[in-house]
C-alpha cells in the first residue's frame, strides 16, 4: 500500500533543476541585499556569517536527534508529538518552520519529498542533495515511490505500508528510520554514526 500525505500548493516558486541565466529572485535577492548594505541595516559580514551558519547545518545534526530518540523514550515521544520542541531541546532552531517527525516501523516506511520546489528540513539535515531537487526524484518519489525505493536499494515488501510525505514552505518532515538490530547497549555517539542522511528522508535504511 502507498500513501500519499499532505500534498498542498506551495506558495513560492518552483526551483529550477540546473544552473542556468540568472532567475528574477536571485536578481530581487541581490538587489535587495545591496541595498539593506548601503543603508547601513545590515553589514556584508552579517550576510557572510549567516552564510557560514547556514553551511556549519550538516546531517550530524539530525543524527544527534534519532540517536536521542533511538535511547531515550520519552525525548521520542516528545519529537513525535512535536518535532519543533523535541529539536529545540538538543540547541536545534526551526525558527518559523514546524517540524514533523514521522517513524518508520516493521510494516510501515515513510519518504519524503517536496513536489513542486526544494522544501527540505535545513536546519537538521543541511543543504539538500542535487537528487531531491531534481524534477525526476519530485515527481517519481508521488508516482512510483517503491521504484525510486529500489533505485536508492531500498525493497519494501508489498505488504509493507508506503507513506509520502510532501513538505511545504512553512513544514518540514523527517524520518525517523527504525533502529538496527544488535545495537543494544550502545552510547548515542555510535547510534548517530549509522544515521545517514539518505535514511532520515527514507530512501534507505539505517544499517549496523
Amino acid at each position: 500500500m502507498t500513501d500519499i500525505h499532505h500534498l498542498h500548493p506551495h506558495p513560492h516558486p518552483t526551483a529550477p533543476d540546473r544552473d542556468g541565466p540568472q532567475g528574477y529572485y536571485q536578481a530581487l535577492e541581490i538587489a535587495v541585499r545591496e541595498l539593506l548594505i548601503g543603508k547601513g541595516i545590515i553589514s556584508a559580514d552579517d550576510v557572510r556569517r549567516a552564510v557560514e551558519a547556514m553551511d556549519a547545518r550538516t546531517p550530524a545534526q539530525g543524527a544527534r536527534v534519532v540517536a536521542r530518540a533511538w535511547t531515550n523514550p520519552g525525548y521520542k515521544a516528545r519529537l513525535l508529538a512535536d518535532g519543533t520542541a523535541a529539536v529545540r531541546e538538543l540547541g536545534i532552531e526551526m525558527a518559523t518552520t514546524r517540524l514533523i517527525v514521522v517513524e518508520n516501523a516493521p510494516a510501515l516506511h515513510n519518504l519524503v519529498v517536496c513536489t513542486l520546489c526544494s522544501c527540505y528540513p535545513r536546519m537538521v539535515l543541511g543543504l539538500p542533495p542535487d537528487w531531491y531537487k531534481s524534477r525526476a526524484y519530485r515527481s517519481r518519489a508521488v508516482r512510483e515511490p517503491r521504484a525510486v525505493l529500489r533505485e536508492f536499494g531500498t525493497e519494501l515488501p508489498e505488504a509493507v505500508e508506503l507513506r509520502v510525505h510532501d513538505s511545504t514552505a512553512d513544514m518540514r518532515y523527517l524520518v525517523l528510520p527504525e533502529r538496527p538490530p544488535g545495537t543494544e547497549g550502545w552510547s548515542e555517539e555510535r547510534l548517530a554514526a549509522l544515521v545517514t542522511r539518505d535514511s532520515m528522508i527514507g530512501v534507505t535504511r539505517c544499517r549496523a
